[in-house]
């Protein structure tokens, strides 16, 4: 997976599961599912889903945290 720190004055952000309320962390990425901590949302891959309910990455907003 793709990772790295943020270019300079480019914070992390945060992406919200519509469905079951999930955050998924660009800092904290989510390792469990092959993603590594850094990871910015859109080098996630396509076929990553919600580790709570399932659904893809269609059903995720980006949240002020």
């Amino acid at each position: 997976m793709a990772g790295g720190q943020p270019s300079e004055g480019e914070p992390y952000a945060a992406w919200i599961c519509i469905l079951c309320g999930w955050v998924y962390d660009e800092s904290a990425g989510d390792p469990a599912n092959g993603v590594a901590p850094g990871t910015r949302w859109a080098d996630v891959p396509d076929d990553w889903t919600c580790p709570d309910c399932g659904v893809g990455k269609d059903e995720f907003e980006m949240v002020e945290i």
